[in-house]
């Protein structure tokens, strides 16, 4: 019988003898140890597997560790690997930016290993694959001009779309927020000069209010090679979304409130009735009339003391708040096991808007948005070979403002001066004149008010089937989407009536204009529509004897749209991707979409058009000859060239169509004939605009991958883009249609240098980027233009044309001694225009390029730091070489009429008296057609930088939250649009609202979030 180990021991003594055993003893447990550690030894066997994504990408260079003997073995580029364990073994597999996983090997295999993403930590350079339309890219074979956000910045933001979130953090993004107006507020995006389309897993979508904390990352997508399989919609480049997916790991529910104050920026400065008073007493004598206030007028608005004959309002601070406040709730779930994942989120946002409100009214008149979002997306292994996903999206957004709409409130906000009337009688009457009854008061707390509710709802759903077993990386994939869009009005609006007083009688009586209290209640459809996606791909993604990687993606998809009562849109055909590399060091890629919209001629020549592209790239970091060269982490060489399309065809514009028009009536009878009306002529020939793109960057790290670098160079030429001739000739009495004959073109640098640092428990990074953006107009049809200043054909792409200003005229004695102003006599104080053609006369040819003709810079600085449980961040942007224009109501004074606002910038106005220092010409009366004729006078520098964001946080330690249950308890505080530095020309207005739009919001806000 044998015995085991301890009864072999025991034995020794009884068999050799006390003496000799404390001689041999520890010889022989020393051979004992050896045999069992030889034994352990001889159990060890390979094992092999792969490391992936949450999408099946390989992700190269993971780390995986035997916990037990500490081997470390690093992925390939297929994500594949081998490593020596026995059974029973734990490993633990780690990769920059994606969460730890542990596998414990064991008989016969390891299955592939998935390795899902933090979305709480920064990432700085290609560290994850790179998302592109339909798939993703490992980053050293990625050829696409690209870049991405991730979760944890995107959350940083108090805002209700992502579009603001983006602002700064993409090189070749720029963003552009022209209004606060709560839930319509997101800003504008333009991608190297163009317009992208939004994509949301896969899908093209105009989606951009979400819950910020389902987005996993936004990408944007550059040049041709990156957005080659959109086709026809290519040419503006694509912004990419990718919602969060659930993972195999234990469930952790996340809880996040927060709550913010908002602040009103920038909006225009009005004088006081006073000033009022006497700049247009100054107006209407520049103007050779009579003043129109006495000195005894004067005097009243100077002391005050009848506020109802001389009134002094400030309309702004009367009907708006200093602040106002914005809420958000989130909670959300994920976990799962092998066979299911899941994420679910629910979001609940609430802003206020500026406008004051009273308690009498049961209603609410203020401007409001509120925001309910869910979303599910579940993903299940049905069997090893087949998976399938279902992604549901349901938006609820609910908006309110006063009867007489937000717009026309902030438009008599810049319309009626401070001494127009006083906003209450005495009597407790709304206040106004015969000339002024649209009470600004009444219409912000006595008009009713307004609702808008959007209904949206999203369903993305997938199967996906592999076919190892007929070749290892072949797959197949079916997917179908369906949106559905409703926005609907109701109105509850009401009539006031306003009484102005007769204060030259005792009693004071009161002439009624108006009709007090009647409601009117409806309801219409704003806008509706749906769409509906189809989609069958087959990929293949193999690694042939660890050296020849192939990628290769086929689809063929329709996506059909139905808007209100316009027939279907339908764009429709296939597109392909092609990939190769030879271990990992030399990539080519080809792209291509071959597809086409039904709003073109069914037999014409242009249904289907065919993009291609193409891409080169080179690693020499693994070249063989660069191995000596230890400071260098990466660096890879890569280009693109291809032609992509944009389809914008309008509604059958190749029909000619014709309408009913005014009735006709021939002789005496009442009968009559209903005449026809030519639409737009017709343009049979009409194609997609089209865009040839060359790109070429350097991508490298230095320093064990903490400094990183990139350079790109881009060249795009925009042809056969829809434009009017501007020779067409107004005899034939109709509307010439759009033609395929303008060309532009858009080159530029953008760089992104990023740096990543941990020393013990301190860490910190930092990133910048910048883009720089010119443009060229190659050919537009224009009409026939003397002087070569006067020709749009060689401009930026929207350059302003207009009047050189030389300042203003001092004395008569210019006047008489300069060229003279076509159909107008020029005064001391008027804006003196160049000559340039010097025959004397100031006319159209002497309109010349204004403004700013340099290469638009955009750029962004984020960094932060962390050290054990405190974080902080931090984002600057701005923009340089950026123009804008002044004009109108909002700036310039005594407008509509007549009877407009004046504004603090107008007290820089010239008078013989400020002649050397004035900044503004002399006052007048309405309209002064050379005064404000289009001129580089009201050219404004636009250039800016902003504290965008920033943010605060502290963690509670893990050790003393884990006695209650949670995995994280951070407290936040951060902050938007926290300071602007801008050009003192913009008299303190905010450089992206100056216009007296809804104003932009700064925010403070404060929040907690935990985890559990």
């Amino acid at each position: 019988m044998k015995k085991n180990l301890p009864e072999m021991v025991s034995a020794i003594p009884r068999t050799i003898g006390l003496a000799r055993c404390r001689i041999w003893l520890p010889a022989i447990l020393v051979a004992l140890l050896l045999t069992a550690k030889l034994a352990t030894a001889q159990s060890l066997q390979s094992y092999s597997s792969k490391v992936l994504t949450g999408t099946k990408q390989p992700v190269a260079s993971a780390k995986v560790q035997n916990l037990k003997t500490g081997l470390i073995v690093l992925s390939g580029i297929d994500g594949a690997f081998t490593i020596q364990a026995a059974s029973g073994d734990s490993l633990k597999i780690t990769a920059p930016g994606y969460n730890i996983n542990y596998v414990v090997a064991g008989a016969p295999a390891l299955p592939d290993i998935t390795l899902s993403i933090d979305e709480t930590a920064i990432q700085l350079g290609p560290t994850l694959p790179v998302q592109r339309i339909y798939t993703t890219v490992t980053p050293s074979l990625n050829l696409a001009s690209n870049a991405a956000v991730y979760n944890a910045e995107i959350i940083k933001y108090p805002v209700t779309s992502f579009r603001n979130a983006l602002t700064g953090r993409l090189a070749g993004l720029y963003t552009l927020q022209s209004a606060g107006l709560p839930g319509s507020d997101g800003a504008s995006f333009s991608l190297r000069g163009q317009t992208p389309v939004i994509v949301v897993d896969g899908v093209v979508a105009n989606l951009t209010q979400f819950d910020l904390e389902e987005i996993e990352s936004v990408t944007v997508l550059k040049d041709a090679l990156g957005t080659a399989m959109l086709g026809t919609r290519g040419s503006g480049g694509a912004v990419v979304v990718t919602t969060r997916k659930g993972r195999a790991d234990k469930q952790v529910v996340s809880f996040t409130a927060q709550t913010a104050n908002q602040k009103s920026l920038g909006f225009p400065q009005t004088v006081g009735a006073l000033d009022y008073a006497t700049l247009y007493n100054e107006a209407l004598k520049n103007d050779g009339q009579a003043p129109l206030y006495s000195d005894a007028d004067l005097q009243g608005y100077r002391d005050q003391t009848n506020p109802i004959k001389y009134p002094n309002i400030n309309w702004r601070d009367l009907v708006t708040n200093n602040g106002s406040a914005f809420r958000r709730y989130t909670l959300s779930a994920t976990g799962g096991n092998k066979f299911a994942r899941y994420f679910v989120a629910l979001e609940h946002m609430n802003q206020d808007g500026i406008f004051k409100t009273v308690d009498s009214n049961t209603y609410n008149t203020n401007n409001n948005f509120k925001g309910y979002v869910i979303r599910s997306n579940v993903d299940v292994s049905i069997t090893p070979q087949l998976t399938g996903g279902i992604y549901l999206l349901g938006r609820i957004l609910n908006g309110n403002e006063p009867g007489a709409t937000t717009g026309t409130i902030l438009s008599n906000l810049l319309n009626t001066p401070a001494n127009a009337y006083a906003p209450i009688n005495p009597n407790g009457s709304f206040g106004g004149t015969q000339q002024f009854q649209n009470n600004v008061l009444a219409q912000v707390i006595g008009s009713g008010y307004r609702q808008n509710y959007k209904r949206d709802m999203l369903v993305n759903m997938y199967l996906k089937k592999t076919f190892d077993g007929i070749t290892p990386g072949l797959w197949m994939q079916l997917k179908a989407a369906y949106y559905a869009t409703l926005s609907e009005n109701i109105t509850r609006n009401k009539s006031f009536a306003i009484y102005q007083p007769n204060t030259a009688v005792t009693p004071v009586t009161y002439t009624q204009f108006g009709t007090n209290g009647t409601q009117a209640n409806g309801n219409s459809i704003d806008y509706q529509g749906r769409t509906d996606y189809e989609e069958l791909s087959i990929g293949y993604d193999r690694v042939f004897q660890k050296k020849h990687g192939v990628n290769i993606l086929f689809l063929v998809n329709r996506d059909n749209s139905v808007g209100g009562s316009d027939l279907p849109y339908t764009i429709m055909g296939g597109s392909g991707r092609l990939s190769y590399n030879y271990k990992g060091k030399y990539v080519v890629e080809a792209a291509f979409g071959a597809n086409g919209s039904n709003r073109y001629p069914v037999n014409g020549a242009t249904k289907v058009g065919f993009f291609p592209s193409f891409g080169l790239g080179w690693n020499l970091e693994k070249e063989g000859f660069m191995s000596h060269v230890n400071f260098l982490s990466r660096l890879k060489l890569f280009g693109s060239y291809g032609k992509t399309g944009w389809d914008n065809p309008g509604y059958f514009t190749y029909i000619q169509r014709f309408f009913d028009a005014a009735t006709t009536y021939f002789g005496t009878g009442a009968s009559g004939n209903t005449s026809i009306s030519e639409q737009v002529l017709a343009n049979p020939n009409i194609t997609w605009e089209k865009a040839d793109k060359l790109n070429i960057g350097i991508d490298g790290a230095i320093l064990k991958n903490r400094l990183g670098f990139s350079i790109e160079y881009f060249k795009n030429k925009f042809y056969d883009l829809l434009m009017q001739r501007g020779r067409n000739s107004t005899l034939l009495g109709n509307t010439y249609p759009d033609e395929n004959i303008g060309q532009n073109q858009y080159t530029g640098w953008e760089g992104q240098l990023t740096y990543q640092e941990t020393i013990r428990d301190f860490s910190f990074y930092l990133s910048a980027n910048i883009s720089s953006l010119n443009s060229k107009v190659l050919y537009v049809d224009e009409v026939f233009r003397q002087y070569d200043w006067m020709k749009r054909t060689g401009a930026r792409v929207g350059q302003n044309f207009g009047y050189i200003a030389e300042g203003l005229f001092q004395t008569q004695a210019e006047i008489n001694s300069s060229a003279t102003t076509e159909g107008y006599t020029p005064q001391p104080g008027d804006i003196k225009y160049k000559d340039l053609n010097g025959d004397g006369i100031i006319n159209q040819f002497d309109v010349s390029k204004i403004g700013n003709t340099k290469p638009v810079i955009s750029y962004g600085l984020s960094l932060g730091a962390s050290f054990k449980g405190f974080d902080i961040s931090a984002l600057i942007q701005g923009v340089q070489n950026r123009d804008i224009y002044y004009f109108g109501a909002n700036y310039w004074p005594f407008q509509s009429g007549g009877f407009g606002q004046a504004y603090t910038s107008n007290l820089g106005r010239w008078t013989p008296a400020t002649a050397s220092t004035a900044t503004f010409p002399r006052l007048n009366i309405g309209t002064n057609t050379n005064n404000q004729a289009f001129s580089s006078y009201w050219i404004r520098s636009g250039n800016y930088f902003r504290l965008k964001n920033m943010e605060i946080g502290y963690s509670l330690p893990a050790s003393l939250i884990k006695r209650i249950g949670l995995q994280t308890f951070r407290v936040f505080a951060n902050g938007y649009n926290l300071l602007t530095s801008a050009s003192n020309s913009l008299d303190g207005r905010d450089p992206e609202v100056y216009n007296g739009a809804y104003p932009v919001q700064r925010l403070i806000n404060f929040g907690v979030n935990i985890k559990f």
